[in-house]
Formats: structure tokens, C-alpha cells, sequence
């Protein structure tokens, strides 16, 4: 309704195909260039991002994403692959335009520091869904002759910038940007420099941070900046010779510990995609524990791809092949399931919807017909228990 002009789209052949990072931001940043100022600038980049949203949506809808190999069978875990590269890119190129307007608003053609944006979380893995934060990290380093103050000044300045201009109250939906996931938690400062990032992780990093840095990846800003803080978290993220017996025991009782306390009152624990039995968090974290013990001597585990790590376990002979296939499921359909109830309901939630019209159109996404609600919500709770008794067997060794 905001762009009627997108319904051109459909009628194009190539129209539902997703748009790569580099076109996207080659767009943003000359839309960017054109503004008057910051906010004009902004909404441009945000009008973008709507535009491809719905050319994502659409295309997932129809089912054209993963027809590649069967035209008439559209695979699930192809379709969720490419909603999630395609959601990850245009919120990259999004954040990216945020970025440069923020700058040249205040500072011109160059910042006095160097900056760089980190994904973290689905963000880094290339997983987002239609209603995901972007969970990222800021990371800055002064250039020559910059007094350490003004370069720490300036680039707490960027990232409140960004973080306004992307939250700003139009039509178009928010981009959210999340930064819980750095150093010290809400407590510690929004960004730091490189050298300090490398301080605190070598003093005071706990293996929840080591665990978290699975997923890093530059997604914008200075991109040589950007490589050096990988080059940082490898050494924490694939320890040398894998975790110790302690660091596996705190990883097992982080996990219990958000099983008891984070899923939400009242919610069905049989039916909450994310943190519910055999639900996105539980298939995460075994995949992340077996990443973090074997990443060092399996470079095929060195991946900040759900999926793609899965895989490689599974390459390496540390998961047999039918373990491998019932979690893969379980991810996929539990990615599904959120990226419906966004498309139909218009905001995030995790477990299926209590109303009626709109659970048939959760099923009508996955594929089920009219009428066949319990046979979809049985079908979920048979996968997931699945999923959850391999979770059972390898990352709490039961």
C-alpha cells in the first residue's frame, strides 16, 4: 500500500529474485548520497529495505525460493536459507546507509576514527528472520594523529546516531538494532576500540562471550577493521585443542539455566520455537558446543552458519546421519514457524497463534491445507521431540 509501484515486481520474471549485497548497497548508499540530510537520507534507505522485504515475502510466499532443483517441490531448508540471506543482506545495506549518513552529517567524507559494524547472532549466521533484531558489536580504532577522547567521542556519536535514525517513527518498519551481546553486557560501553576489545577478552572473557563470538562477521563500516576483530575472536571462538571439562559443564548449565528461567509464563514448552523442546535454541547450542571443541581441527566447523556447521559435524563423523537430518528439520520448521506468525500476524512471536483464521494461515505457509491445524501442530511437537532426544544425547551426554 505504501508503494503500489512494487507491484511491478510480480510481473517480472526476474522480479522475486533477492537483490545481492552489493547491488543493495549500492543502491542505499546512492540514495543516501542524494538526501538533504541524515533523516531524509535514512528514510530512503529505510524505504528500500520495505521495498525488499516485500520482494522477499512475496517470493517466499509463492513458494519460488529453493525450486532451483525440483521447480514443483520447493525444499524448506532452501527456502529458509534464502529468506534468511536475503533478510541479513538488505538489513546490511540498510545499516550501512545508516552508517554513512550519520557520518557525512556531521564529519564529511571521513570519521576520525575507523569504524566497523559486527553481526552477531542471526545477524552474523545469515539467518534472520522477518522479525529479528540485528544483534550487533561496534568496533572503532583511532586514525594517526586522533586524540584517543575525541575518536571514542566521535564514534559513541555514530552509533546513537544510527540507532536513532533507524528507530525513527515512520510508516516503514524499525530496524532495531541490538548491541546486549558486547563486553560487560547493557553495562558495558556501546563501543570500543579494537586494542580494548582484545584486553577484555584476554582478561575477564567468559565462555558465553567465546560461545557468542561463534557467529561474528563484519557487516559494515571498515571492512580491514572489521577482518582484524575476526582474526581477534578465532583464537576464543575454535579454542586450541577444544574446551576443557569445565567450560563444557558451564556451557551445560548456562543452557538448563535458560530452559528454566527464560521461556516466557504460561507458554507451552512443546510448542515455543525458540526456546522450547527441541526448538531453534536447542539445536544452536549443540551445534555451537561441537564448534567450539572441534572448530580448531575441522575448518569446516570455522562457520557462522547454523546449517553449514551442521553439515560439517556431520562431514566429520561427529554426528551420525540421521541425528544430523531430525535437527536440521527441527531448525528449519522452527524457523518457519516464526517467519509465519511475522507474515501473518505483522509482529514477532514465537509459538503458534491461539486464533483461529490466523493458524490456518501459519498452515497454509508450511504447506498444510485447509482444515489441517492439528495434523500441523502434531507433526511440529513429533519433530521437535525428536530433535530434543538427539539434543539430550549429544550436548548433555544423557
Amino acid at each position: 500500500m505504501r508503494a503500489p509501484e512494487a507491484v511491478a515486481l510480480l510481473g517480472d520474471p526476474e522480479g522475486l529474485r533477492p537483490r545481492g549485497r552489493e547491488h543493495l548497497e549500492q543502491e542505499v548508499l546512492a540514495a543516501v548520497g542524494r538526501a538533504s540530510d541524515a533523516e531524509q537520507a535514512v528514510a530512503a534507505a529505510r524505504g528500500v529495505r520495505r521495498r525488499e522485504l516485500f520482494r522477499t515475502a512475496a517470493a517466499d510466499l509463492i513458494g519460488s525460493y529453493g525450486t532451483e532443483d525440483s521447480p514443483r517441490e520447493p525444499d524448506p531448508g532452501a527456502l529458509v536459507d534464502r529468506v534468511g540471506e536475503a533478510v541479513t543482506d538488505l538489513n546490511a545495506a540498510t545499516i550501512a546507509g545508516a552508517l554513512r549518513a550519520a557520518v557525512r552529517a556531521e564529519w564529511g567524507d571521513e570519521l576520525p576514527t575507523r569504524f566497523a559494524v559486527i553481526g552477531m547472532g542471526r545477524f552474523g549466521g545469515h539467518e534472520l528472520g522477518y522479525g529479528s533484531d540485528a544483534d550487533v558489536l561496534f568496533v572503532h580504532e583511532p586514525r594517526e594523529g586522533v586524540d584517543e577522547q575525541d575518536a571514542a567521542k566521535a564514534a559513541g556519536k555514530v552509533v546513537a546516531e544510527m540507532r536513532r535514525l533507524l528507530q525513527l517513527p515512520t510508516a516503514d518498519p524499525p530496524l532495531l538494532i541490538d548491541a546486549d551481546l558486547r563486553p560487560e553486557g547493557k553495562s558495558g560501553p556501546l563501543v570500543r576500540t579494537l586494542k580494548s576489545y582484545a584486553a577484555y577478552y584476554h582478561r575477564w572473557s567468559l565462555v558465553w562471550e567465546s560461545q557468542a563470538l561463534l557467529r561474528a562477521e563484519p557487516i559494515a563500516g571498515d571492512r580491514e577493521l572489521g577482518d582484524r576483530f575476526i582474526e581477534l575472536a578465532d583464537p576464543l571462538r575454535y579454542p586450541a585443542e577444544g574446551l576443557g571439562e569445565d567450560a563444557v559443564r558451564e556451557i551445560r548449565r548456562l543452557k538448563a539455566r535458560m530452559e528454566s528461567e527464560r521461556l516466557p509464563r504460561g507458554a507451552d514448552p512443546t510448542l515455543h520455537a525458540k526456546l522450547g523442546r527441541g526448538g531453534l535454541s536447542d539445536v544452536e547450542w549443540t551445534v555451537q558446543l561441537l564448534q567450539m571443541q572441534h572448530g580448531w581441527a575441522e575448518p569446516g566447523l570455522r562457520t557462522t552458519r547454523t546449517r553449514d556447521a551442521l553439515r560439517a559435524a556431520h562431514a566429520a563423523g561427529l554426528i551420525p546421519t540421521e541425528e544430523a537430518q531430525t535437527l536440521d528439520e527441527a531448525w528449519v520448521l522452527a524457523t518457519r514457524v516464526r517467519n509465519a506468525v511475522m507474515l501473518v500476524r505483522g509482529r514477532p512471536g514465537d509459538t503458534f497463534p491461539s486464533d483461529p483464521r490466523e493458524l490456518a494461515a501459519v498452515g497454509r505457509y508450511l504447506g498444510y491445507e485447509a482444515g489441517h491445524v492439528g495434523e500441523m501442530v502434531d507433526d511440529y511437537r513429533r519433530i521437535t521431540r525428536r530433535a530434543r532426544a538427539v539434543v539430550e544425547e549429544l550436548f548433555y551426554g544423557a
